[in-house]
Order: C-alpha cells, then structure tokens, then sequence
C-alpha cells in the first residue's frame, strides 16, 4: 500500500509528563498532530497560560495541535455542559487547536436520540462562534448512550451540522460496538490502540488498551488499510490507557516500535 497514516500522539501515551515534554517527545517521534487531555492530573490542560505556551510550542515544532480531549458527557446538555464546552473551546483556541472530542454519557443510562440532537445543536453554537470543530467520539462499551457511528451521523445529519462534526473512529470502540461500518468520508480522527489480554470484546475496558503490536486482537492494521484503502488521510492518533504502556521505561521507542510495526503491516 502506497499511503501510509499521518502518525500523532494523545497525551495518554504518556500522561505523567508535562505538556512541554509530551510535545518534545512527539516532535522526537516525528508525530504530525497532538490531542491535549483535561483528565491527566497535574499535566492536564486545564488554563489559558498552559494552552498558550503549548499552542506556541508546538507551532514552532511544526506539529499540529488537533483537540482538548474531552467535552464529557456532552450528550446530557445542561446549564453545566454549556460552561464546560464554553471554557474548553477558550483554551482550545488558546492552544491553536483545530477542535474538542466529544464523547458520550458512558454509565449505563441511556440518552435519546432527540437529546443527542439538541446536544449537536447546542454544542455547534459554541463551536461556531469559536470557529473550532468536534469530533465526535462513539463509545463502544455495553454501557455507553451512543455506541454507534451510524447513529452519531444521523444525529449530526438531522441537525444540518456535516460541516462542523465528523467522527472519531477508534479501534478499540469500533471492535467493541460489534460495528462494522467505515465512513471514511465523515472521519475527522482516527484513534488506535492494541488488545492483547485474552478476554471478550465485551469485557474490555480503556485499561486493556496497550499500543498496537503483533499480538493484538483489534485487528487495528485491517481497521487502517480499510480506512486509508476508502481515502482516509487524516490523523492516527496513538492513545493507550494501560498503565503498562504508561510506565514503560522508554516510551520514545515503545512508540516508535509500534509505528514501524503498523507500517510494515500495512506494506506487506
């Protein structure tokens, strides 16, 4: 295959270094794109000083800052939300950032689809007036409200925002939901992380989700060749949340093995 992904990094590689740091670290590896976190402790993105320095420095490292990560649960729209999503979009454009994820309420309560629509429409306000996109990010677990990417698309379609919201496919979520639908088209981001534990898609939760290698059980190479096979050439953004990724003693070349290993897979 002649196309090969647009390589970036989630602060969740690496969440115990600061932004300044994750961002060498990045550069180091040659990464396009960075996704800030508000939910990393002390490293978290969470003023406008912080946005701003790291916005400028990761302009000077030619390296693309794509979204705070992220706006929960966006789909439960209140008073409380409308603040949130207000001030996260202040330090998103602090940090020269294209837009926010979004994900979905994910305890086990369920959220209409007229809920979800007034949540789109809500949220595009703000976005709008701070010229930023969301990326909206389906949550395959068994007790997430919007499992699905085909009913995210609906929803966003029903509200007239196409231009404004595309998806996250993450591989981990499009494993989980039993989904096999690709909109390559509507994809603004691509999140990849591996499973190697032996337990059921069901089971599985954000813990298990290690960096993509020779064992993993997502089929993460299939879910990339189909993507870029369709046009998919946006971000692959690497976001692992197990803690033995998280205390790997050289995560420069944990990341670097598992970038040359998906390329290689995906070539042969």
């Amino acid at each position: 295959m002649s196309t090969l992904p647009k390589f970036g990094l989630n602060h969740m590689v690496c969440p115990s270094y600061s932004l300044k740091d994750f961002l060498t670290l990045s550069s180091q590896l040659k990464a396009q794109t960075v996704e800030f976190r508000n939910d990393v402790g002390d490293n978290s993105l969470t003023d406008l000083a912080s946005a701003k320095m790291a916005g400028k420095l990761a302009g000077e490292l030619n390296i693309k800052v794509l979204s705070i990560n992220a706006l929960y649960p966006f789909n439960v729209w209140n008073d409380e939300r409308a603040q949130q999503a207000r001030e996260m979009a202040e330090l998103a454009k602090a940090a020269n950032a294209e837009g926010l994820v979004v994900c979905p309420l994910n305890d086990g309560n369920e959220v209409s689809f007229e809920d979800l629509k007034y949540a789109l429409s809500e949220l595009a306000k703000i976005l709008e007036e701070f010229n930023l996109k969301g990326f909206v990010e389906p949550l395959g677990f068994p007790i997430s409200s919007l499992r699905s990417k085909r009913v995210a698309l609906e929803a966003i379609d029903a509200v007239g925002k196409q231009d404004l919201f595309s998806l996250v496919h993450d591989t981990f979520h499009h494993k989980g939901a039993g989904e096999d639908e690709f909109f390559p088209e509507r994809t603004g981001l691509v999140h990849i992380s591996g499973l190697e534990d032996s337990i059921t898609f069901n089971d599985m939760l954000d813990g298990d989700r290690v960096l993509v290698g020779p064992n993993d059980r997502l089929d993460n190479v299939g879910q990339l060749r189909t993507l870029l096979a369709a046009g998919y050439n946006g971000p692959v953004s690497f976001e692992p949340f197990s803690k033995k990724v998280w205390n790997v003693e050289n995560p420069k070349q944990a990341v670097q093995d598992s970038i040359d290993y998906v390329n290689k897979a995906l070539t042969n």
